[in-house]
């Protein structure tokens, strides 16, 4: 089976899909699939809503309908593999399959400028109904893409992620991060952005009151990722880390915070139960899908459960290294090579639906 794998959106930086295309491009090619990959190196950088958004838009569309079936017919392909919801125009009896990472926009609508919200949900609604099979990332996300978008469920192949999507874990001594906290310091760690779904305000104003509960013997709380805010007592910004620095941070952290309102998957915590740190999250969807019984919940937006969670994580031992058991557990059970297997069943599925007319 020959795939071509769009992996144009791996290049506007380090995201989760970006993770995705990489680790899953691996995987199938353990399995013996010839996967061909492309990339759109000519697109500008995101316009933020303005002019250069609308001509962004012109030449994605440029590229999904034009450039990619030449790429396709070009490398005489059996499938093309959009990883978000895409679907091209022209491409005879090369079958699609496209991704569905979550669908936040819809679920969380106030967490998302309307315009955008608008204009996925009908453009990813609509090639998911026309393609030959969506692969969700989870059943979190399936559930949503056959309930919101009435894709029919023998359409839907669930592939959930495998963990290790950072290098494998190295000796700890010697490594140092700029501006990573001091040696010796216990910090709690938060990895991410500021977007609204991620939900940073409870995780400060929980941090805030952890800080009075505390004292002096409160952890330091590390934020890092692309943040633009000033720090509040206790707190540490590490701008942007690299892959190198991100793994410092991990291996160092007394536990994980993730108070996302909602995920497909939940990546980092995934990777940090993978290399056993303790997991602090938010009950939501998704992400309970994916931590199971091996992580420290909270209610979504409720700040005093978060600081009652954090206290104990930060001052009881054996509830972090139960933490830790289980989330090694659950983090085990999952791997890339089913991931690709499953993705395999998808590109089968969308390959007979072709031959077939459907």
């Amino acid at each position: 089976m020959k795939v071509l794998l769009d992996t144009s959106y791996a290049l506007r930086g380090a995201t989760g899909t970006g993770v995705y295309l990489e680790r899953l491009a691996a995987a199938l090619r353990d399995e013996g699939v010839d996967v061909r990959t492309v990339a759109d190196v000519t697109r500008g950088a995101p316009g933020g809503g303005r002019v250069r958004s609308a001509r962004n838009l012109v030449h994605d569309l440029r590229w999904l309908h034009e450039e990619l079936p030449r790429h396709a017919r070009r490398q005489g392909v059996d499938v093309l593999h959009h990883p978000l919801p895409a679907h091209a125009r022209r491409l005879g009896d090369v079958a699609q399959v496209l991704t569905v990472h979550d669908l936040a926009f819809e679920v969380l609508p106030e967490c998302f400028d309307p315009r955008f919200a608008r204009w996925a949900s009908r453009t990813h609604r609509t090639a998911a109904l026309r393609t030959g099979a969506v692969v969700a990332v989870s059943r979190t996300t399936a559930r949503d893409v056959r309930e919101r978008w009435g894709v029919p469920a023998d359409r839907i192949v669930v592939a959930p992620h495998g963990p290790g999507q950072w290098r494998a874990r190295d000796v700890r001594a010697g490594r140092t991060v700029r501006d990573a906290p001091a040696p010796g310091r216990p910090y709690l760690l938060y990895v991410g952005d500021a977007e609204p779904r991620k939900d940073l305000p409870t995780l400060r104003a929980g941090y805030a009151l952890l800080r009075d509960a505390l004292g002096d013997g409160t952890p330091d709380l590390v934020l890092a990722g692309r943040l633009d805010l000033p720090p509040a007592p206790g707190e540490r910004l590490v701008q942007e880390p690299d892959a190198e620095a991100l793994l410092t941070l991990m291996d160092g952290a007394l536990a994980l915070v993730h108070p996302a309102l909602h995920e497909g998957v939940g990546l980092t915590p995934l990777e940090a139960m993978a290399r056993g740190v303790p997991v602090v999250a938010a009950r939501a969807p998704g992400v309970t899908e994916t931590v199971e019984d091996a992580a420290a919940l909270f209610p979504p937006r409720d700040a005093d459960a978060l600081a009652g969670v954090l206290a104990r994580v930060a001052t009881e031992p054996r509830m972090r290294e139960r933490l830790v058991q289980a989330g090694r557990r659950v983090a085990g059970a999952r791997s890339w090579t089913q991931a690709a297997q499953a993705h395999v069943a998808a590109y089968e599925l969308a390959l007979r639906r072709t031959r077939d007319g459907d």
